[in-house]
């Protein structure tokens, strides 16, 4: 039954006694639970939050896994330690120290900028399929206990529908009666048959642009790790057709395999797999089977439109995300931008439009600004003696002491997603970097071989 209360409501305004309901408890859902609540409490507002999740986040595999890499970017942890929401070490997997670029050409260590351990590997559920050692927990899992311990309800539901009745968003789960709340916040990304439910509605909103990638998980044991892949992320700029980024992230026990890329098929997989580089970071005598977990995750590649209604807004990766990377940073800006609108502003969509919209824009054009910056590491790719010198001004940077490490720092932030792409592309403009890299290409064509030289042409 529709609560009269709500109904005659027609401010749009949160006040004591509002309820919302957020559809999806993932890093997107529950920081915005916390920021409203918290938010809510410095405004001597009594907020009513539930959080509708079906899925157990200390559960393995599918049940608990909401299909991530899990790298947390050096931006974000200071961002959430800013917020009081610190990473305990049993959530934090490993901390990565540098990460270790491999070419065709060589490979190259990449130290973190001021030698910090900011940069973290999680799981998103409890672990893969196969776990033997529960000793770690899940990070969606810490987030929504965090929400919970704040006031938010956590159900355990799916939601089956999200309907309008006069103007009021109505919540409907398996065997129970819809029920009315002041907001609805969407937050169920793009891998849930849930990102459909507001289809059926008369709304402008349409789902994001996806593309399918690819995640794989072996158990290699904690002692191997360490002797091979150590306390870095290994990153490979191959020249595979459709390949944006390839990485191997140590985690505890395992190591997660992660391609982003075009339309990631088996084809592009196995051929990854089975290159030298990939071989050379892996312990002697592995195979790519048998593997501990797998999945081909979509990512979104455009955001959606229009993410906001009266009383209605997506967050998270159903509205907007960062291109390729820090996925969960975008959650926390979004969220972030939600709570702020809701309790500070109001909930019509003219509010949503004024103080949250914006925030979406700034991601979306700062994607366009990375689809030009991966448009450049492309044609590196394609190119032997391109790669060299990226390789050898990297060295440079990394050996010399007291050298500025301009294309060291474009790398990290390339690979960590800690700054923007607007960011990073203007720094590829400064004098320097593009005297030292012209240099370096000069050199470096200057010593193709024959057999480069054919290729190349």
């Amino acid at each position: 039954m529709i609560s009269a209360e709500i109904a005659d409501r027609d401010d749009l305004q949160l006040g004591d006694g509002s309820s919302v309901a957020i559809v999806g408890g993932g890093p997107a859902g529950s920081m915005t639970a916390i920021f409203l609540l918290e938010m809510a409490s410095l405004q001597g507002i009594d907020l009513e939050v539930e959080i509708f999740e079906p899925r157990d986040f200390s559960c393995v595999a599918p049940k608990g896994c909401n299909m991530c890499g899990g790298i947390i970017s050096e931006t974000l942890v200071q961002n959430l330690a800013s917020e009081g929401i610190n990473l305990p070490s049993n959530v934090v997997q490993r901390g990565i120290e540098s990460y270790m670029l491999h070419m065709d050409v060589g490979s190259v260590r990449i130290e973190t900028p001021l030698h910090e351990k900011r940069i973290g590997s999680v799981y998103r559920g409890a672990g893969p399929r196969d776990l033997k050692n529960t000793r770690w927990d899940s990070f969606d899992l810490h987030l929504e206990t965090l929400a919970s311990t704040l006031g938010a309800q956590v159900t355990r539901s799916r939601v089956k529908s999200i309907n309008f009745d006069s103007g009021v968003p109505t919540i409907e789960v398996k065997d129970e009666t819809p029920r009315a709340f002041d907001l609805a916040v969407v937050a169920v990304g793009v891998n849930s048959a849930a990102a459909k439910l507001v289809d059926g509605l008369d709304l402008p909103y349409r789902q994001p642009e996806t593309t399918k990638t690819f995640i794989r998980e072996y158990y290699l044991g904690e002692d191997v790790i360490e002797r091979t892949l150590g306390d870095s992320m290994h990153v490979f700029l191959l020249n595979l057709p459709r390949l944006e980024f390839a990485a191997i992230i140590p985690k505890g026990d395992y190591a997660s395999v992660c391609l982003l890329g075009e339309a990631i098929d088996n084809e592009l997989v196995d051929a990854f797999l089975a290159s030298p580089q990939v071989r050379g970071c892996m312990p002697a005598g592995w195979t790519a089977e048998p593997r501990s977990c797998q999945c081909s995750p979509k990512i979104s590649v455009r955001g959606a439109v229009q993410p906001f209604a009266d009383r209605l807004v997506f967050v998270g990766d159903c509205g907007v995300t960062r291109l390729y990377k820090d996925g969960i940073g975008a959650a926390y800006r979004t969220a972030k931008a939600c709570a702020t609108t809701a309790i500070f502003e109001g909930i019509s969509e003219g509010d949503f439009r004024s103080h949250y919209w914006p925030v979406c824009r700034s991601i979306e054009r700062d994607n366009a600004v990375g689809k030009v910056t991966f448009a450049v590491t492309r044609q590196i790719q394609k190119r032997a003696f391109a790669r060299r010198a990226l390789l050898n001004i990297t060295a440079k940077e990394q050996n010399g002491n007291g050298r500025a490490k301009d294309m060291s720092q474009v790398l990290w932030d390339m690979f960590t997603g800690s700054a923007p792409y607007s960011e990073i592309f203007l720094r590829t403009l400064h004098p320097r970097f593009l005297a030292r890299f012209s240099w370096e290409l000069a050199g470096s064509m200057s010593k193709l071989t024959k057999t480069e030289t054919a290729q190349e042409a």
